[in-house]
This record gives C-alpha cells, sequence and structure tokens, in this order.
C-alpha cells in the first residue's frame, strides 16, 4: 500500500513533535475568562434564503477583541419543545456555504449554526491589530506579538462562543449540541469541542491546525500550511527562531487541547493525506480522553472521502 507517513501501528502510538506550553492551561483559562466577559450582542436578520420548514437567518454576534462574528443560522418552523443543534465549520480560506446543505438537519429537528471564520472568504472581520506580517496566512498571524495576539486564539474562541450562544436559547436543549467539519473545519471541531466541555459529539474529518512542526519536519509545510515556510523564509532565514516559533505555534496546537474534550469523537483519516498528514491527526486523536473513533480511508488523501458525511449525519442524529 502506499504511504506518504508512518505506518497505521505506528500511527495509533504516536504523541506529537510540536513543544506542548507548560501554560498552556493558564492561557486557555484566561482566554475563555474573556470570551465569556464579552456581550455578544446577538443579531438574527432574516436571510433572503427561504425554506417551507426552515427559518433562515444572518447572525451575528461579538467575539473578543470587538470583531462582528457571522454565521448562518437555521431553525425548524414550529418548535414545540428544545431540540439538539450542531455547528458546522468550513475549510481554510473558505466560509460558511450554501444554505441548503444545511437543510438536511433541520429536516431532522435541528437547529444549525455555520461560522464564518474571521477574515477568510465570508462575512466576519479580522480587527487586525497586529505587527509582523499580515500577508496571507492565519496561521502566523499575530505570532510576533506574542501567545495572545494569535488570530486563531480568537478564531478558537468564536467556535466556543457561538456553541454558548446556541445553548442559551430557548429553543435549543444544551445538552444536545454536536459540531463537524473538515480540514481547517474538522480543527475547529476540535477546538469547539475542548473549550466547550457540554459539546456531546464532534465529528471531524482529516483535522487542520495540528502538530506544527511535524508538518515543518515532514517538507510539508506547502498547501495550507505554507505560511509556516514564507515565515522562515522572509522572518528567520538562518532559523535562529525556529524553537521560540513552534513553541508560540504550540499554544493553538489542538493536539495540545484534544485531552479537554469530553464528548464523542468520530474522526476520519485518508492515509495518503499530504495536507494534513495523518500523525498530525493522530498526534491530536490520541490525546483525548473521551470516547472516541476514527474511520480510516487507506487509499485517500485531502478529499472527498466516500461516505463520511452520510456517517457524520448518522453520528449527529444520535444528540
Amino acid at each position: 500500500m502506499p504511504i506518504v507517513d508512518m505506518p497505521l501501528h505506528e500511527l495509533k502510538q504516536y504523541t506529537g513533535t510540536n513543544v506542548r506550553p507548560k501554560d498552556i492551561d493558564k492561557y486557555w483559562k484566561k482566554a475563555l475568562d474573556e470570551m465569556k466577559a464579552v456581550d455578544p450582542q446577538v443579531e438574527l436578520i432574516p436571510a433572503d434564503f427561504t425554506s417551507p420548514f426552515a427559518e433562515c437567518y444572518d447572525m451575528y454576534f461579538t467575539g473578543v477583541k470587538g470583531a462582528r462574528v457571522y454565521a448562518k443560522f437555521l431553525r425548524p418552523k414550529n418548535i414545540e419543545k428544545p431540540c439538539p443543534a450542531v455547528l458546522q465549520f468550513h475549510g481554510y480560506t473558505g466560509d460558511s456555504g450554501s444554505w441548503v446543505d444545511k437543510l438536511p438537519y433541520v429536516a431532522a429537528g435541528y437547529c444549525v449554526a455555520a461560522l464564518d471564520c474571521r477574515g477568510q472568504g465570508g462575512k466576519s472581520e479580522d480587527v487586525g491589530g497586529v505587527h509582523g506580517n499580515t500577508h496571507r496566512g492565519h496561521i502566523i498571524r499575530g505570532l510576533e506579538d506574542g501567545p495572545e495576539s494569535l488570530l486563531f486564539r480568537s478564531i478558537f474562541l468564536d467556535t466556543a462562543q457561538l456553541a454558548g450562544i446556541l445553548m442559551n436559547m430557548d429553543e435549543i436543549d444544551e445538552t444536545r449540541v454536536g459540531c463537524f467539519g473538515d480540514s481547517q473545519g474538522g480543527g475547529l471541531t476540535i477546538a469547539c469541542a475542548s473549550l466547550e466541555p457540554r459539546i456531546k459529539k464532534a465529528a471531524p474529518q482529516f483535522p487542520f491546525l495540528c502538530d506544527y512542526r511535524r508538518v515543518w519536519d515532514m517538507d510539508l509545510d506547502a498547501g495550507a500550511y505554507i505560511e509556516i515556510r514564507e515565515w522562515f523564509r522572509h522572518f528567520d532565514p538562518t532559523h535562529q527562531r525556529v524553537d521560540e516559533f513552534f513553541h508560540t505555534l504550540g499554544y493553538i496546537d489542538l493536539q495540545h487541547l484534544s485531552n479537554r474534550i469530553k464528548g464523542d469523537v468520530l474522526m476520519f483519516c485518508g492515509l495518503l493525506d499530504n495536507i494534513c498528514p495523518p500523525s498530525t491527526q493522530f498526534a491530536t486523536f490520541n490525546k483525548m480522553t473521551c470516547k472516541k473513533d476514527v474511520v480510516i480511508y487507506p487509499d485517500f488523501g485531502h478529499e472527498n472521502l466516500p461516505g463520511a458525511s452520510d456517517r457524520t449525519f448518522e453520528f449527529l442524529m444520535g444528540l
């Protein structure tokens, strides 16, 4: 069988390369306290899109650092009792997608919220305010100002804040909320379930934002991870700051958050993935202490995984 990474038996034992900052728990406690202190000022605006069985809204809320964040929000018409809900997260540089692909969940009696990540392809704000490089890469955005300025710190918090907003809605059963997504969306699924422990089920596909130094060591800092290579080429061409760089990224490395997850996890991984290498995904999966399972696609890479969307839907129907 072709291989781009470790054999499967080694993947199942791999525990990661990127350093875990010693104060990471304190870091995320402070971040969550900051998030909880924000008045979200939620606004629901009826969307132009209509459906015979779904109410559709453009949702805006205020996140950390004052950004107005956007999400599509859908709920079944004529809700009689609190219903379950799912959060959907999109791939890197993308947006919350079409209204139509959320409708199967609404038809099953679920509310749905789909986030636009700050500064990417949708409507959410990146309020900026950092020094250094802002050309492309969100992984390195704010790195020169220290861990608390990392853009993905704010994006991770947006996922947890959106989950909390849903859980506080009268029409939603806060004990029956799940999340899903692929690539960056898979990473944000893990971030959401890590930072909002009430998430009951999480279904990440080939998650991004895991074990950055492993990506670099494999010479796969290309494609979605190209900004790592570009940062070194522009700002540290002789590699004097390698340890400092990866230590800072350790605060937003999902392998160091995944042990916080309390809900059930169903992950999907293609063993020929050369965008988000399998070892980086397993570094995150192996640190989970919750009930978990992984569906392996030996002959697939970072692409559509046949049947994964169906299995995700069935998994989340168990909320």
